[in-house]
C-alpha cells in the first residue's frame, strides 16, 4: 500500500493543530525556566512526536469506527468534516487502519513511559487519561453530549499543554494550567462546529452530541460563548499578572473570530453557506494557541 495513502489517512491538514498546542506547553516551560535555552531540545522533539502520534491515533481510530459503524457511507463530506474518505473509497482496508491507529497509540504510550522514567510518575495520570480518551472517544464519548463537547478540548488543552510542560520541566505549574484553557476552548469549539454538517448522519447511528441534542441554532450560541471566552480568558490572565505582556499577541486573530461567530450564528442551519466559516474557524483555532505559545517564548 502506498505511503501516501497512510499519510492521507492521518488527515494531515488537522495535524497542524498539534504543533500549535504543543507550542503553548513549550512556551510555558520556557517562561518558567528562564528562556528557550534552558530547555532540553531532544525532549522537546520527543514530546512533539508523542503528541503527533496521539493525534494520528485519534484520527485513524475515529475513521475506523466511523467506517465500521456505517457512518462514512451516510456522511456528506466537507473539507473540514466527514473523515478522510480513504476507507469508503477502499484505498485502505478497515483492518489496516485499525493496526495503523493502534501502532500510533503504542508509540504514544512508549514515549509516555520514557518521560515517566526521566521525569517521574507525575505525568502518568495525564498520559493514562489521554490514552483512554483516544480509545473510547468514538464508540462511547460521542454518545454523551457533554462529554463529547469537553473531550476534544481536554485532550488538546490541559492534557497536551500540561503534558508537554511536565515533560520539559519535570513539574506542573499554575501558568501551564491557565495557558491550557484557551486551546481547550478552541479545540472543543472546532469539533462542535464540525459536527453541524453531520447532524443527520450522526443521529442515524445513535450518536448524541450537542448539535443533535439542542439543535444547530442553540449550538451556534454555545460556539460563540466558547470562541469569545477564549480571548477574554487570555486578556484576563494578562491583566491579573498570570501571563506576560507578549501573550497579548494571541488576541490578533480576534477580529477573524468575531466575523466567524457572526457567520455561524447567521448560517447555523444552512450548511452550504456555513462551510466557509468552518474554514475560518480552523484558521483562528490554529493561530491563537500558536501565538500564545510564541508570546510566552519571547517574554
Amino acid at each position: 500500500m502506498a505511503v501516501g495513502t497512510y499519510f492521507r489517512e492521518t488527515r494531515p491538514q488537522f495535524l497542524l493543530l498539534t504543533p500549535a498546542c504543543v507550542a503553548v506547553g513549550v512556551g510555558t516551560a520556557a517562561w518558567v525556566n528562564g528562556g528557550l535555552g534552558a530547555l532540553t531540545w531532544g525532549y522537546v522533539a520527543l514530546a512533539f512526536f508523542g503528541a503527533v502520534c496521539a493525534h494520528i491515533a485519534t484520527n485513524v481510530l475515529n475513521d475506523y469506527f466511523d467506517y465500521t459503524s456505517g457512518l462514512d457511507l451516510k456522511t456528506k463530506r466537507t473539507p473540514f468534516s466527514g473523515g478522510s474518505g480513504i476507507l469508503p473509497a477502499r484505498l485502505m482496508s478497515a483492518q489496516a487502519a485499525l493496526v495503523f491507529g493502534l501502532v500510533a497509540l503504542a508509540l504514544t504510550a512508549a514515549i509516555g513511559i520514557f518521560f515517566i522514567a526521566v521525569r517521574g510518575w507525575g505525568i502518568l495520570p495525564l498520559g493514562l487519561l489521554g490514552l483512554i480518551v483516544i480509545v473510547i472517544y468514538t464508540p462511547l464519548i460521542t454518545k454523551r453530549p457533554l462529554l463529547c463537547l469537553i473531550a476534544p478540548g481536554l485532550g488538546f488543552g490541559p492534557l497536551m499543554v500540561m503534558g508537554t510542560h511536565f515533560a520539559l520541566t519535570g513539574s506542573y505549574d499554575c501558568v501551564a494550567v491557565l495557558a491550557s484553557i484557551p486551546p481547550g476552548f478552541l479545540v472543543s469549539n472546532l469539533l462542535l462546529l464540525n459536527q453541524f454538517p453531520d447532524v443527520e448522519a450522526d443521529a442515524s447511528i445513535n450518536r448524541y452530541h450537542i448539535p443533535i441534542a439542542f439543535g444547530r441554532r442553540a449550538s451556534a450560541w454555545l460556539y460563540a460563548a466558547f470562541a469569545l471566552g477564549t480571548y477574554v480568558w487570555i486578556f484576563c490572565c494578562w491583566a491579573f499578572g498570570a501571563f506576560p505582556l507578549g501573550t497579548l499577541i494571541a488576541l490578533i486573530p480576534l477580529p477573524l473570530a468575531l466575523v466567524t461567530v457572526k457567520g455561524v450564528i447567521k448560517n447555523a442551519d444552512n450548511i452550504k453557506k456555513l462551510v466557509p466559516f468552518l474554514g475560518q474557524n480552523v484558521i483562528y483555532t490554529l493561530t491563537t494557541p500558536l501565538l500564545l505559545g510564541i508570546g510566552f517564548m519571547i517574554a
